[in-house]
């Protein structure tokens, strides 16, 4: 609040805070960034192309410069896209062998992400920083939702960088970021971010998040965790009691396994076919409906062996709220909401088998796929081919109507397709949800192939 009422010079300002995360992390050197993605582009630009100006200018075209990010199979993930935009090429290495052949003199850093498999043997944190620093090659460590711990545990085993989110465990503000590490190349990504203009100017921290993620970090070696957990415990305690009151619900509290997402998770169990309502349409119908409740883990649908289950975390909510979502869960759970199960269509199944051409219609723009459906009654196996990237598809037809998914991978990405459709004759068509990037319509024709129209088999997985 009083930052935003100053003018300052950035960096002198930056330098100060630079100073003070250095005291209180134990870290040689840190700075506030536009959140842990940003931090990870500033520390692929600085390890690219340091201070040098006329570099700065150059990115992101990398010609003569050092082109090639290296991390993990275990490590790549959807947020390595902050260090793609750069235009490196992220070389994956699978073993301790790969990892060694991989530096060349085109390598400008190593990526990990802090997770419980960077903990292990053969590519263990310690083990990838041990050999980047026999090839003076910089290492950053995405721990983006992990607790800070001091002194730095990816610092301690080597790491030349580590990169927080502000928003997570911190508690600081959402658009910020903290990168810590070594002084010379923290301070080389700080001249990648803006006011500077070179790359990462978009990526600009204002003086506001700048104060406000140092308040932060100034206020996590002040409080009491201890205390923090046994409040977030007694909350699922209430929780667990309130659903625990209706017949057939079992509850079960797990410590965390990592430093990402620190905190004790409530697993609420059940028997949908004796309460009347799944863990699925639980989920969706709390997230719908007013007061909105954000459950994890879901789990059983009607009509499966398996036991439906919802996730709870504590560590987002704000005191009080666990009181609402008590009474919510233990009402909804006694008293299931009527949910609209569409009735299983009348007559034989479709047949969808062979060869389709897919047309999507996104909000804006489209795109021709390819799709290989094999049939075995009422399940679907196959394949699903877009313009770069395809993935194997499973699905089911009841009648006429046909649901099938199918993920694809790019890079650290996972693209995911959820379709739903009717067959008319020999088209498709319906809807298909691809997550985050929002909902399509769709529409495939069968291919026909010849005179006496024989369809061209083609190769897909087989059933399961």
């Amino acid at each position: 609040m009083e930052a935003s009422k100053h003018y300052v010079h950035l960096d002198e300002l930056m330098d100060a805070v630079g100073r003070r995360l250095a005291a209180i992390t134990q870290a040689e050197w840190g700075i506030i960034t536009n959140g842990c993605a940003a931090a990870l582009t500033h520390a692929t630009a600085a390890s690219i192309a340091g201070t040098d100006p006329e570099k700065l200018q150059r990115v992101p075209d990398l010609t003569g410069l050092k082109n090639e990010v290296i991390a993990p199979r275990h490590s790549r993930n959807v947020y390595d896209h902050a260090i793609r935009m750069l235009g490196v090429k992220i070389i994956e290495v699978d073993s301790l062998a790969e990892l060694e052949r991989a530096f060349n003199p085109r390598t400008a850093m190593v990526m990990i992400l802090a997770s419980p498999a960077a903990d292990r043997e053969p590519l263990s944190t310690q083990t990838v920083c041990r050999v980047a620093a026999q090839h003076n090659v910089p290492v950053i460590v995405d721990a983006a939702a992990e607790i800070l711990t001091i002194p730095n545990k990816h610092l301690l085993a080597g790491a030349t960088m580590v990169a927080y989110s502000g928003g997570k465990c911190l508690r600081g503000p959402q658009a910020a970021g903290l990168l810590l590490g070594r002084k010379d190349i923290v301070q080389a990504a700080w001249l990648h971010s803006a006011p500077h203009h070179a790359f990462g100017r978009s990526l600009k921290v204002g003086k506001e998040e700048i104060m406000g993620m140092l308040a932060a970090v100034e206020a996590w070696v002040k409080r009491d965790y201890q205390a923090e957990f046994r409040t977030w415990e007694s909350w699922l305690a209430d929780i667990a009691k309130a659903v625990e009151s209706v017949p057939g619900v079992t509850t079960q509290v797990r410590q965390p396994n990592s430093l990402s997402n620190h905190a004790p998770t409530l697993t609420i169990r059940w028997d949908a076919a004796k309460i009347g309502v799944s863990g699925r349409e639980l989920e969706k119908y709390a997230y719908d409906n007013d007061p909105r409740i954000v459950l994890g883990s879901a789990s059983g649908d009607m009509g499966s062996s398996e036991p439906s289950t919802i996730g709870i975390q504590p560590y987002m909510m704000m005191p009080g709220e666990h009181k609402l979502v008590a009474q919510r869960l233990q009402a909804l759970l006694s008293k299931p909401p009527k949910i609209d199960r569409a009735p299983k269509p009348a007559g034989p199944n479709a047949n969808i088998d062979g060869q389709w051409q897919l047309s999507i219609q996104y909000s804006r723009g489209s795109a021709t796929h390819h799709l290989v459906f094999e049939q075995s009654e009422a399940k679907l196996a196959g394949t699903h081919r877009g313009d770069i990237t395809s993935g194997e598809l499973r699905g089911n037809v009841e009648g006429p109507q046909v649901t099938f998914n199918s993920r694809h991978r790019y890079e650290g990405t996972m693209l995911t397709y959820a379709f739903t459709g009717k067959l008319d004759g020999d088209k498709l068509s319906g809807t298909v949800n691809m997550g985050e990037y929002g909902n399509a319509q769709w529409t495939a024709q069968r291919v026909q192939y010849g005179a006496n129209n024989r369809r061209r088999p083609g190769p897909s997985p087989a059933l399961s």
